[in-house]
């Protein structure tokens, strides 16, 4: 008995080197993407079972099985392009105009105690009820849609932006100014670097926004886009048709947080991880 203990041992000890390395490469996923296979699978079992009406809400196969038979008869990405425009276009014109004030109102404060009450004002104003007064100047096409759209995500961006400015490392700050750096060198060295997180944290934020106000915006005057496509499939009752477009707008979305979670990793490749370092 005893001598064949050490052989069992080393027989252990060889099956924990397969299995940890491929445990360790699976954890991760198996920690991201069980809750969503264990929704989507009562999903799709609660209707088959009873425990819903399947009229109301089909299996989850149906529906990807609907989906791709929309997509491939070349209805479904006519939709897509149109709604990423939209959202595209107003995202965009948040970034471009919300850093820019952002970093200024947070770098001039005599600047922002004089504009604070406005903006605090602006911010708290319904977008929806917006949405008539911007048919009114813009009327009912594409610029309507964008403009809603830009309500909604300059907000986010324009205070993160000046929060990450604001608070930014003041040891750092410190140590600039004991090396007698100039202001600009500080604002790009220092500054810039260190609001960065906190900016695309506001980007985030802003590119969940513009996809939930996309389907408001598409609900008046638009003939394709995601929006569109749901409000018209909700009054022909194609149930299929309205949880793929659903479907679709949480994949934009959740595309979209990914590829700035990327650009904020490529960006911010200076910061220490303390959890990796402890």
């Amino acid at each position: 008995m005893l001598v064949g203990l050490p052989r069992a041992i080393a027989q252990d000890d060889r099956r924990s080197h397969v299995f940890l390395p491929i445990w360790h490469f699976l954890r991760p996923w198996c920690e991201n993407l069980l809750a969503i296979v264990l929704f989507l699978l009562a999903w799709e079992l609660a209707p088959r079972l009873g425990v819903v009406n399947r009229t109301f809400l089909p299996p989850f196969s149906e529906i990807v099985a609907y989906g791709v038979e929309y997509a491939l008869a070349g209805k479904l990405l006519p939709h897509v392009l149109a709604s990423l425009g939209r959202a595209a276009g107003g995202f965009a014109l948040g970034i471009l105009t919300g850093v820019p004030l952002g970093i200024l109102l947070a770098w001039y404060r005599p600047l922002e105690r004089y504009l604070n009450p406005l903006l605090q004002l602006l911010r708290q104003t319904n977008p929806v009820s917006l949405f008539p007064v911007f048919i009114l100047f813009f009327g009912i096409g594409y610029l309507t849609k964008v403009a809603i759209i830009y309500w909604v995500v300059v907000w986010p961006i324009l205070l993160n932006t000046m929060s990450g400015v604001k608070y930014a490392d003041p040891a750092l700050i410190k140590y600039a100014r004991s090396l007698r750096l100039g202001t600009k060198t500080l604002f790009w060295r220092i500054i810039v670097p260190s609001a960065l997180p906190s900016i695309v944290t506001g980007m985030r934020l802003a590119a969940t926004y513009s996809f939930l106000m996309l389907v408001v915006s598409e609900m008046v005057g638009a003939s394709d886009g995601l929006g569109y496509l749901i409000v018209n499939a909700q009054y022909l009752m194609s149930i299929d048709l309205l949880y793929v477009g659903v479907i679709i707008l949480a994949l934009l979305g959740i595309a979209a947080n990914y590829a700035l979670v990327r650009l904020e990793r490529r960006l911010t490749r200076w910061k220490v991880d303390v959890g990796a370092t402890a």
